[in-house]
């Protein structure tokens, strides 16, 4: 039951290639994550007045310059910062579920169950919550 040498080849180039487009995409949302937690720590800081205390600006490090803003005007910017970075994790995350499954394709496997799962949307729970069965 010997197999083509060239055949094998292939079939372990195209596993490495899945396995690390989904290495990458883990590692992508991990530096996402990173970046989302430090914008959220700077909106805490100048929410409560550590950044710049009884002023009205703030020094903001954006692409490796420092910037004095209006304090309103970088919670605005960080705020648009962090909505951006939860449209890119969501966005990354859910391309992965596709690699996922395409890699268990490509070694013979069957898909995932309940790796396709989505949470409850606000509006949804809601209504489970009015209708008591939560």
């Amino acid at each position: 039951m010997a197999r083509d040498p060239d055949s094998v080849l292939k079939y372990l180039t195209e596993v490495e290639e899945q396995a690390e487009d989904i290495l990458s995409d883990k590692q992508q949302i991990v530096d996402l994550d990173k970046r989302r937690n430090m914008n959220r720590e700077a909106l805490r800081a100048i929410k409560n007045g550590v950044a710049a205390p009884n002023k009205s600006k703030t020094w903001l490090n954006s692409g490796g310059m420092f910037i004095k803003l209006p304090s309103s005007a970088a919670t605005d910017m960080l705020t648009t910062d962090q909505h951006y970075l939860d449209e890119e994790i969501n966005s990354v995350r859910t391309k992965l579920h596709d690699k996922v499954n395409k890699m268990r394709d490509v070694e013979g496997q069957s898909d995932l169950k309940g790796f396709d799962l989505n949470a409850l949307s606000k509006t949804e729970l809601e209504g489970l919550q009015k209708s008591r069965l939560l």
